[in-house]
């Protein structure tokens, strides 16, 4: 089955940058649109980014734009969440997720948890003021 190991949280003052990374086993990678969320205590999972496939596309959640970046490398079946000018509001447990592409000719992020079908367990962030 297809497994997903978020690595590379940890605590970070703010202003400060991390790197997550997501490790996918027992399925082709090259064939996953991957998305990235999020979950602070009391509150909703809620959506961060997301890369196409291949690469070419990425999405973001307006909360996180322009500071976090989704890459991915189909050769090494990893993709990245690369977090820069931490905020403490960014303090969560951080998810990655993965769906079957559709090769449709248009890219359409997905933003929904619904829309993933394989999650990682889950890495902590705790970015201190």
């Amino acid at each position: 089955q297809v497994q997903l190991v978020e690595s590379g949280g940890g605590l970070v003052q703010a202003g400060r940058s991390l790197r997550l990374s997501c490790d996918v086993s027992g399925g082709t990678f090259s064939d996953y649109d991957m998305g990235w969320f999020r979950q602070a205590p009391g509150k909703e999972r809620e959506f961060v980014g997301a890369i196409s496939y291949d690469g070419e596309n990425t999405y973001y959640g307006d909360s996180v734009k322009g500071r976090f970046t989704c890459s991915r490398d189909n050769a090494k079946n990893t993709a990245h969440l690369e977090m820069n000018n931490l905020k403490p509001g960014d303090t969560a447990v951080y998810y990655c997720a993965g769906a079957q592409a559709e090769w449709s000719g248009d890219y359409y992020p997905k933003v929904f948890q619904w829309e993933y079908n394989y999650w990682g367990q889950g890495t902590q962030v705790i970015v201190s003021s």
